[in-house]
């Protein structure tokens, strides 16, 4: 959990002038793939998160970076001894160029399908930042989605299931994605929260997109009662991702580390209250 807030300061500061900060920070660093848990492969950048879910009939690949990401991606699926062409699903977290950039060329290079939550579609076909239309330094290159997702829909290949929970506010079509996974016997739910960061996002008039409020509102409450014992997430460092896999090596007998039911519900008591307090000091001021 250490760095979560960092991470939404971050985006806010580097969402004025995305591609020319986005060079100067980790988002756009090669790290080494690593095994996470169960048929889970961590194959993002050191910054930004990407996952690769293994089955016998394919894979499925969750998010894909910056436009600069998208070749790192790809080098650590080939590092795995995966092959791109065993893709078949391609998955978004939300329609933000740090995760939505790589999904063009990704998709070009792996032929999969694009699957997508409904809110988030104009954004991911238009190459924009919803409610930031005008602010190019958001944009990133449009992709198609070849189909679209409602709450609760499921993603299923070679016996994986993955469900889609729709948990806007950071973007109008945030989706947190949810399965069962196995470790030492035993079965955990894993989520991949989407964020409920403020980030570049106007939450006071005008807002970002028509309800954002309410919607930030409504995420809290809904993760408030989901059971999370393998809390992932877009960036690596909400939730240790990385120092996770480095405690992982050193000790391999030990518990997995990425097993952390009590991460998740912290996560988003202190969201919330940052939320809250943001819209606050925004509301007084007028912003």
């Amino acid at each position: 959990m250490k760095g979560w807030m960092g991470a939404g300061l971050a985006a806010a500061v580097m969402a004025t002038s995305a591609p020319a900060l986005a060079q100067g920070n980790n988002w756009n660093t090669p790290t080494e793939p690593f095994h996470v848990i169960d048929n889970v492969w961590y194959v993002g950048t050191e910054g930004l998160s990407a996952f690769l879910f293994v089955t016998p009939e394919g894979h499925i690949l969750l998010d894909g970076a910056t436009p600069q990401g998208a070749p790192m991606i790809e080098a650590n699926i080939a590092k795995l001894g995966f092959k791109l062409s065993d893709v078949k699903v391609l998955l978004n977290s939300h329609a933000h160029f740090d995760h939505s950039g790589g999904l063009a060329q990704l998709k070009k290079d792996t032929g999969a399908p694009l699957y997508a939550m409904e809110g988030d579609v104009s954004a991911l076909e238009g190459g924009f930042y919803l409610g930031s239309e005008s602010v190019h330094a958001m944009d990133a290159p449009p992709v198609k989605v070849d189909r679209k997702l409602k709450n609760g829909d499921t993603v299923k290949l070679g016996g994986f299931t993955l469900t889609a929970h729709l948990t806007p506010g950071h973007s109008r079509g945030c989706t947190s994605w949810g399965t069962t996974l196995h470790d030492g016997g035993k079965a955990y739910e894993a989520l991949v929260f989407c964020s409920a960061t403020v980030a570049a996002n106007r939450i006071t008039a005008p807002e970002q997109y028509e309800g954002i409020v309410g919607d930030y509102r409504a995420t809290f409450a809904k993760t408030k009662t989901m059971k999370v014992d393998i809390p992932l997430a877009p960036h690596p460092e909400f939730f240790g991702l990385l120092e996770k896999n480095a405690k992982a090596k050193a000790d391999p007998k030990a518990v997995n580390p990425f097993i952390e039911p009590a991460a998740f519900g912290a996560l988003i008591a202190k969201l919330e209250t940052a939320f809250e307090t943001t819209l606050k000091e925004r509301s007084a001021k007028g912003q």
